[in-house]
């Protein structure tokens, strides 16, 4: 069995210790968090987490975070890209709060392992599985978050860089195997998870990525809020990301426009041929009506003409 075909049926594991990770401290870390991001920082228990989008005062999407909360800190587990773009916007605002942030990136090294059987592998291996999405469990010297990248159920480790190695021996003596880069992209289109950097970036507002659980509808005043509300008031997303079906094996470049009738309606983010589906796999922003009538689709370009559907 293939890396890719374990992460679709049974389990697989990847590095992911290049993810940039933030420690936050000080008396003020959870409200300044609170106040920067788009979900519900303040309320959260020690041991729980979230997923949260960092936006601009205009509302567009400066970054995401996965949010884990312990005892007296708290972690962002961010993008590479983003990560030292996230923590410049963080320390621009901290102005009279008790807030030091701690690059740990260098660190903390993690390990995701994803697939269908995720959970039983785990306990075979005697890895905690947190109780809830996106909560945490510690685990030797580090701990052990509920988290995926590509859809399927996942766990992502962390611990000292020192303990890796240790680790992922374990997995492949375990009969796991590694997935590379190219393997958790297509699984993950396959799903239709978006990802920061490629799928939402700071050209989007909050509703048009579809990514419900990042934004916490009742949580006070961050950061970006009025434009997010002014939108959920007036109802103005015109587009809106959603897995795309596209005939064939070449995946279109990033930019593509699809045509209905003629008329442009959507633009792919992502897209990659998926072996198991025999088709191309794609997120795209998709024009709200189109979404609603869902017409028959054309890459645009193409010739012959290469169909597509929502």
């Amino acid at each position: 069995m293939t890396a890719y075909q374990a992460l679709r049926s049974t389990t697989a594991w990847f590095d992911v210790s290049n993810r940039g990770k933030i420690r936050v401290l000080g008396e003020d870390n959870a409200r300044l968090l609170h106040a920067m991001s788009t979900n519900d920082v303040k309320n959260l228990a020690e041991g729980a987490g979230l997923y949260a989008f960092f936006l601009t005062d205009k509302g567009r999407i400066l970054s995401d975070a996965y949010i884990y909360r312990f005892a007296d800190t708290i972690l962002l587990d961010t993008e590479p890209e983003t990560a030292a773009i996230l923590r410049d916007h963080l320390d621009h605002y901290i102005i009279a709060d008790d807030v030091t942030l701690e690059d740990e990136t260098s660190i903390l090294a993690a390990v995701d392992i994803e697939g269908p059987t995720t959970f039983e592998a785990a306990s075979s291996l005697g890895l905690p599985v947190p109780p809830a999405s996106f909560s945490t469990s510690p685990w030797k010297n580090g701990f052990v978050a509920r988290v995926s990248v590509t859809g399927a159920p996942g766990l992502r480790i962390f611990l000292p860089v020192a303990d890796i190695v240790s680790l992922t021996s374990r997995l492949q003596l375990a009969g796991i195997p590694q997935a590379h880069p190219v393997d958790v992209r297509v699984v993950r289109l396959e799903h239709g998870t978006p990802r920061y950097g490629e799928d939402i970036t700071s050209r989007y507002l909050a509703q048009e990525t579809q990514v419900a659980h990042a934004v916490h509808s009742n949580k006070g005043c961050y950061l970006g809020q009025e434009i997010v509300e002014r939108v959920r008031a007036q109802g103005q997303v015109h587009r809106l990301l959603s897995p795309v079906h596209i005939a064939g094996t070449q995946p279109p470049e990033p930019g593509t426009k699809l045509l209905a009738a003629g008329n442009p309606v959507a633009e792919i983010t992502s897209a990659v041929y998926s072996e198991a589906l025999a088709e191309v796999v794609a997120l795209a922003y998709v024009r709200r009506e189109a979404l609603h009538d869902k017409p028959p689709l054309v890459v645009a370009g193409s010739s012959p003409e290469i169909t597509a559907h929502l």
